[in-house]
């Protein structure tokens, strides 16, 4: 007898299967994030913002109020829609592209205000919907299809690293992670307790989740879980970076 996987309540169910290629992580983080939505019971709260790329996939994903932006523009128009109405619950949904490279400055800049909203931002090394481009996160050595002998930080310099970058420039109140898709329990324990900072009115909340691009990275299986466990991992620490310390004015 078959069993039924159990869906996220907060999924739109009759947009399944999902439109991701197959062995593409995209699917693996919103399932996390689906999951935190249901425990929270912030589905009528909820705004769902989702970039251009291949996150954009996600645009009929869940049964709550959702937006798709121009690419890079997903950080901004999120905090807009939260000042406007603080009891809204702001998740902004990108790829590194989005976050690392067109839209790092609206990131850097919300971060720098801590703005009040959730950012998830989904690494997987390249420009996934374009072709396989070398991307902002795209390791050491790494071919790519702008890259075909192996990025050399010589002359491109070395990856982003996100969730560093945030944490050194946020304020008291912010949380910051990193998970991956090789630990779905981990990176829904990142996503939920970043949603839930922003409930109790903490400052900027970020999460970045390692994913996988067999399509890009023309991998089969082993070879692309061992890309994402074992060497992503060497330069992109798991964990918990920063988490909420004491409350502070903000221009104290």
């Amino acid at each position: 007898m078959s069993v039924q996987p159990a869906m996220p309540k907060s999924w739109r169910l009759d947009t399944k299967p999902h439109k991701f290629c197959p062995g593409c992580g995209h699917g693996l983080v919103l399932k996390a994030l689906g999951q935190a939505i249901d425990e929270l019971g912030i589905q009528d709260r909820a705004v769902f913002g989702c970039d251009i790329g291949c996150s954009l996939l996600s645009w009929d994903f869940f049964n709550v109020d959702t937006i798709q932006t121009h690419h890079g523009r997903t950080t901004p128009v999120v905090t807009g829609m939260k000042r406007a109405n603080p009891n809204l619950i702001g998740i902004a949904y990108m790829g590194d592209g989005g976050g690392y490279a067109i839209g790092s400055q609206h990131l850097v800049n919300a971060a720098a205000r801590n703005e009040r909203i959730t950012v998830i931002l989904v690494n997987n090394t390249q420009y996934g919907m374009t072709g396989g481009q070398m991307a902002p996160t795209t390791m050491p050595g790494q071919k790519t299809e702008t890259s075909p002998y192996g990025r050399d930080p010589e002359k491109t310099g070395y990856p982003t690293q996100g969730p560093e970058m945030v944490a050194a420039i946020t304020k008291e109140g912010a949380y910051v992670a990193r998970g991956t898709v090789a630990n779905l329990r981990q990176l829904k324990g990142f996503i939920k307790k970043a949603l839930e900072n922003q409930i109790n009115g903490g400052g900027f909340s970020f999460v970045e989740a390692l994913s996988t691009c067999p399509t890009n990275w023309r991998t089969n299986a082993e070879e692309t879980w061992n890309f994402v466990e074992k060497e992503m991992t060497k330069y992109f620490k798991v964990g918990e970076i920063k988490v909420p310390g004491p409350r502070q004015e903000e221009g104290n």
